[in-house]
């Protein structure tokens, strides 16, 4: 008989108390076991999402299968094992590397047959595309942004001392240019870190500050 592990998930502590999805998910897993002849090696995360791939029973799971101790990794659902796309592209993956099956009963995913495998091939086309029609979107909508004067990347934070520094100066009648030579001669960093102050940083902090 051939082994594989039968893997059983409930999100939360409730279901994994009442035990009633993960003995559903047991019985089905059985009865497809029962038909092929499989000797099924149980494990199970209750309480965990599926969300998070770091599951304690999942990764029991995956070393088992990488020392080659089982033959497949078999869930009830597909959402048992992933509630993404581009994870569950990311487990067939790491399937077909390391020479495992992953059976899902439903949908109907199952890498021991050619159909099967063709199925997860697709999944696995799908998952890339879209994660790369997700960066070319990403892409254009900044693109966008820029074009309408919207600013990304890490805020640039400048100190409250030398606001209040480049304040106080330009309050004394210092030119935008006189205070910027002020703050490269007294080693301030500008606000991303910087040696040289332009003098434009520095009207905007002042006329910013002016403005508050």
């Amino acid at each position: 008989m051939e082994t594989v592990i039968g893997y059983l998930r409930v999100s939360t502590r409730e279901q994994a108390d009442s035990r009633l999805g993960l003995e559903a998910q047991r019985r089905a897993i059985t009865e497809e076991a029962l038909r092929r002849g499989w000797d099924v090696r149980w494990i199970e995360d209750a309480g965990h999402t599926g969300r998070n791939d770091r599951r304690p029973g999942l990764q029991e799971a995956l070393r088992a299968l990488k020392r080659k101790e089982a033959r497949a990794l078999v869930v009830a659902k597909l959402d048992r094992l992933s509630r993404s796309v581009q994870h569950f592209a990311r487990f067939l993956d790491l399937a077909q590397k390391q020479r495992w099956a992953l059976v899902a009963l439903d949908p109907s995913v199952d890498m021991t047959t050619p159909s099967g495998r063709m199925v997860a091939n697709i999944l696995v086309a799908v998952a890339q595309w879209e994660s790369e029609m997700i960066g070319v979107r990403t892409a254009d909508a900044m693109a966008q942004g820029k074009a309408n004067g919207a600013r990304y990347g890490r805020a640039r934070m400048t100190p409250p001392a030398v606001v209040r520094r480049i304040v106080r100066l330009r309050n004394a009648g210092h030119s935008y240019t006189a205070i910027a030579a002020t703050l490269d001669a007294n080693n301030v960093p500008t606000p991303n870190g910087g040696k040289h102050w332009h003098h434009e940083t520095v009207r905007r902090i002042a006329t910013k500050e002016s403005a508050a």
